[in-house]
């Protein structure tokens, strides 16, 4: 199969970067067609398979606008950054009808930055409850999958949150308040033939902790 991304991606993102503003992004308008959502969606679609022998219940969906690739325009309202693009390419893949933070898979593309993760990225309490509260109850099913957490920028408690015990063979889990892994790639990777193979790879090695979570909230995996 030929790759479904280029050099050209890595490019116009690092381009992006230097120039992010309105009126180069519209004048480069037709190069992020070509080379980042066009293969982005495309690859989407074609995920949709091996995607569902790991787990029927995450969507892989290829609709231009509000399916599984993210925009690439910022949402600038709230934030004292007004730079208007985002300077990566990101999908994720989700629970039916759920947001963005379900622990489905996520796919992030960034000049120097790329990589697959998995997992629960600043949860609300009551989300963060459920799950502290299933690692609690079903430690024979933790323990294996705490190797799997390895988000280095994961915020944490300082103290053990209430309810749990300080003394807890999971305190340090307990403290987590972003719960997840990840699976770096090279861009030479990325632009491989093989690396719709690489990705689903890698959603296999975290899936077991993505059943985990989900299971943990209620949800099918």
């Amino acid at each position: 199969m030929p790759a479904y991304f280029n050099d050209e991606l890595f490019r116009f993102l690092t381009r992006l970067k230097r120039n992010n503003k309105r009126e180069w992004f519209q004048a480069h308008k037709d190069e992020y067609e070509t080379h980042l959502r066009r293969p982005a969606l495309q690859f989407i679609s074609d995920f949709g398979e091996p995607l569902g022998e790991i787990t029927p219940h995450l969507v892989a969906d290829a609709r231009p606008s509000r399916g599984s690739l993210f925009r690439i325009y910022r949402d600038t309202r709230f934030s004292y950054d007004k730079r208007p693009y985002k300077t990566h390419l990101a999908m994720r893949f989700s629970h039916r009808g759920k947001d963005v933070h379900s622990p489905g898979f996520y796919l992030h593309l960034e000049p120097g930055g790329c990589f697959a993760a998995s997992g629960l990225w600043h949860p609300e309490p009551a989300t963060l409850l459920k799950v502290r509260t299933a690692m609690v109850s079903r430690p024979h099913e933790w323990r294996p999958l705490r190797k799997l957490l390895n988000w280095d920028d994961a915020s944490k408690l300082s103290r053990p949150p209430r309810g749990f015990p300080s003394d807890h063979e999971f305190v340090d889990d307990l403290k987590l308040r972003d719960l997840g892994t990840a699976i770096d790639f090279t861009d030479k990777q990325v632009c491989s033939p093989q690396f719709m193979s690489t990705f689903v790879t890698a959603c296999r090695k975290m899936s077991p902790l993505a059943r985990f979570l989900s299971s943990a909230l209620g949800l099918k995996f």
